[in-house]
């Protein structure tokens, strides 16, 4: 069955809805670490922000960027990393550096 066809308004709640799930979950699963998410999907919690600034950006909004971090990850970077960052393992680092070359 082929997806339905959404007038822009219903498909832009959706995704924003989605969206908003993806930050809840992210924020719910801060034992994954954003080097793991990298190394597995080529994204992390400071990407998604940095998507939202840039998005906000071409629309002539600014934000921040510990502004845009906050609001993915619920609370200030700095704090996050605190509570819950660890160390990443000479594996994990390797890992990245294969995956992402130059980043």
């Amino acid at each position: 069955m082929p997806a339905p066809e959404l007038d822009p308004t219903t498909r832009t709640e959706l995704e924003a809805a989605a969206f908003r799930r993806l930050v809840a979950h992210l924020r719910e699963r801060s034992d994954v670490q954003n080097i793991d998410m990298m190394n597995l999907a080529g994204f992390c919690r400071n990407c998604l922000s940095r998507w939202y600034r840039e998005e906000a950006a071409a629309r002539d909004i600014t934000i921040a960027d510990p502004d845009a971090r906050e609001i993915v990850y619920g609370m200030p970077y700095k704090e996050w990393q605190a509570k819950y960052q660890k160390e990443a393992s000479a594996e994990q680092k390797a890992a990245f550096a294969k995956a992402n070359p130059g980043h």
